[in-house]
């Protein structure tokens, strides 16, 4: 494997992950809560967010440094397309334990998560190249990270006009999943044929 900048980005985001989940998983309650922008938060949660959108960064810092400096390689893709999808799932999760999203739209992402994956292993296998990520696909990436973030950090800077961010972003979220989930089958659908 290549420990060029991109890989280790992407091994950072995957090391930080049960981070994440060990700030989530256990109360820690004598850390209490913490006022962040007049809003009451747990500081675990708190914490765990900060790692989320370190990892997400990582994310975005990741392919852009390897396309702009060929620096792609096998490992990379593999890894950095896992470590997304570890990421969020891990994420939404913990978010139908903590009652903060419905179980039915986190098993609708997930689902759609895995098939789209099932999908890119067969194109690639059939000799086809890996379709580029389109607008609906970043939308829902996107809404993805906002709703986690949102959601765990308590709807924050929109908790005093009692404006549910989390839960909006969370079905916008949903529908792009499914819209950009169809869209990748039907454009692969000559794969179907053979």
């Amino acid at each position: 494997m290549v420990w060029n900048l991109p890989n280790k980005l992407t091994m950072l985001r995957i090391i930080l992950i049960p981070i994440f989940i060990i700030l989530l998983a256990f109360s820690w309650g004598g850390l209490g809560d913490i006022y962040v922008a007049n809003d009451l938060i747990p500081v675990n949660h708190v914490l765990a967010t900060a790692v989320f959108i370190i990892a997400s960064l990582t994310d975005l810092a990741d392919g852009k440094i390897a396309r702009a400096n060929h620096l792609v390689t096998n490992f990379g893709k593999f890894a950095d397309t896992l470590a997304d999808k570890m990421l969020v799932m891990t994420a939404f999760i913990f978010l139908v334990e903590l009652k903060m999203a419905p179980a039915w739209v986190v098993a609708i992402i997930v689902c759609r998560e895995l098939a789209v994956t099932g999908l890119r292993m067969i194109v690639l296998e059939e000799g086809g190249k890996v379709m580029a990520a389109q607008m609906p696909g970043k939308i829902k990436t996107t809404t993805q990270m906002l709703a986690i973030i949102f959601l765990l950090m308590h709807n924050i800077f929109f908790s005093a006009i009692n404006f549910p961010i989390g839960q909006i972003l969370l079905y916008i979220c949903l529908f792009f999943t499914i819209y950009s989930g169809a869209d990748y089958f039907i454009q692969s659908r000559d794969i179907f044929k053979k």
